[in-house]
């Protein structure tokens, strides 16, 4: 048997806006330094998907880069997050979706995913 693939659903808008470090004044570049940490940080899981919309699109081209994959929102950053949980979480893959949005812990949770705090991702950044 297969050991199932540990996966982290990042909340690209809501990690970075969990620092004041005037990340509004350009959303593309504070979406860059993130995807920059996360290909360095020493996170448990083995694979990371950053999820991007808006303005932070700019930032990171999609596509994967290592052991992160970068994906972009056409819409609602918020859907195409549990999309990913939901679609690892099928797939047989154990996954952890990083944010702080409430509403989202809770379609992440029922998509079967687990939730962890943008905090929780900093420290480890």
């Amino acid at each position: 048997m297969v050991r199932p693939t540990t996966v982290l659903v990042v909340d690209g808008a809501n990690v970075v806006g969990a620092r004041p470090d005037g990340w509004w004044k350009d959303r593309a570049g504070a979406a860059t330094r993130l995807h920059e940490q996360l290909l360095v940080a020493d996170v448990p899981q083995e694979k990371v998907v950053l999820v991007l919309e808006g303005g932070a699109k700019a930032g990171v081209r999609p596509g994967r880069d290592a052991h992160v994959t970068t994906v972009h929102a056409a819409k609602v950053g918020d859907d195409k997050i549990v999309e990913e949980a939901r679609r690892a979480v099928e797939a047989g893959h154990r996954v952890t979706v990083c944010t702080a949005d409430r509403i989202l812990q809770g379609r992440a949770l029922h998509a079967g995913a687990e939730t962890v705090s943008p905090s929780w991702l900093l420290d480890l950044l």
